[in-house]
């Protein structure tokens, strides 16, 4: 049923992008860049965790990218169709892989594939109002790992909101500022959370001062619990991203957030930090070097189970090398030391994990 879906998603996006270029010839009009366009993603990976642990997923708790350990198999494929022109736009994306299978293991099955299907109408000149189930507003690494400096993400980026779903205006005032306001489900769903009717407000503000440095500043403000505890969330989220020359690139990411306890005045707070440096050597090769924290000692966001939460160090070093245009291998080995023994072993548990990913990603 899901393959007889995918096929004639495409095949319909395929008919309405051949009947606008038909038109465009009819009328004799010069050919402009069609409305409606076809796009994919395809991410092989194997990866390999020196804790060897029986169950075939990685060690680390915290992580939900390229997860299986020593299997060969999909992070992420993806097949999107979008339609734009002056007035709306529209996107609907369906995937699969492993990714998919622990990022949204709490949505609905029919949900579990969508990895976005939103709908955009512009209300004014630089202002536009969307709709529906999109990529989150916070952070600055993809989902498509063939986008960021390294191949996986940062314990930051695995563990804050990858999609959301609600409505938001945006203003985009042209190079320099965009303006984003949110009124979402929740922190990371599709489908409301049982117990609980509230809508959590979120903002997001980029400063572009020049073609090479990017700032961003999000936040997320809601009940994530139900109703009836009124645990609220206040997240706040910063990055800055600079092209430092032609070859080297550098990108610095903050989190923290408090929580409040169950009827209470009291909160629990976590925070995080990744500072993350490439360079390219050539058009063709480039090696990334990542170092990070995450504390969340009270366990609001990952629970260990042991008696002081997660605090982690981590460090990584990445070598890519792209024979073509959308196509990328990679390796990456990183490191994680943490306090308590939160990673899981064949025989018992650690406080260290070594985990070594390789990938081969094309984008068309």
């Amino acid at each position: 049923m899901k393959l007889r879906l995918l096929f004639l998603f495409v095949v319909c996006l395929s008919l309405r992008s051949q009947l606008f270029s038909q038109a465009d010839s009819v009328n004799n009009e010069p050919s402009a860049a069609p409305p409606v366009k076809i796009t994919g993603f395809v991410d092989a990976y194997y990866g390999y965790d020196f804790n060897n642990p029986s169950n075939h997923e990685v060690s680390a708790p915290f992580l939900y990218n390229y997860r299986r350990h020593n299997e060969f198999n999909i992070n992420l494929g993806l097949l999107s169709g979008s339609y734009s022109n002056n007035n709306i736009r529209g996107k609907i994306g369906l995937m699969s892989g492993t990714y998919a299978q622990y990022n949204y293991a709490a949505e609905q099955e029919l949900l579990k594939h969508v990895y976005e299907a939103n709908v955009g109408v512009r209300l004014a000149k630089h202002l536009w109002m969307d709709a529906g189930i999109f990529a989150s507003h916070i952070g600055n690494e993809s989902a498509f790992s063939i986008q960021n400096p390294t191949l996986t993400r940062s314990i930051m980026a695995e563990n804050s909101p990858y999609y959301q779903t609600g409505a938001k205006l945006t203003y985009d005032a042209g190079k320099k500022w965009l303006f984003s306001l949110l009124i979402l489900n929740g922190w990371q769903n599709i489908q409301e959370t049982a117990g609980n009717s509230n809508k959590p407000v979120c903002t997001q503000i980029t400063f572009r001062p020049s073609k090479n440095v990017e700032m961003n500043y999000s936040t997320f403000i809601g009940n994530e619990k139900p109703d009836s505890a009124r645990q609220m969330r206040y997240f706040n989220h910063f990055y800055i991203t600079a092209h430092l020359t032609k070859k080297l690139y550098l990108s610095f990411a903050a989190d923290n957030g408090i929580q409040m306890h169950v009827h209470s005045s009291k909160y629990d707070n976590w925070f995080t930090s990744s500072l993350i440096l490439k360079g390219k050597f050539s058009t063709k090769f480039s090696t990334s070097l990542r170092g990070e924290l995450y504390n969340d000692q009270r366990q609001v966001i990952v629970t260990t189970g042991t008696p002081h939460g997660l605090d982690v160090y981590g460090a990584s070093v990445n070598f890519d090398f792209a024979p073509y245009d959308g196509a990328l291998i990679r390796l990456e080995a990183k490191q994680f030391m943490a306090k308590e023994k939160v990673f899981t072993t064949r025989t018992g548990a650690s406080n260290q994990s070594t985990i070594i990913t390789t990938s081969f990603a094309v984008s068309f």
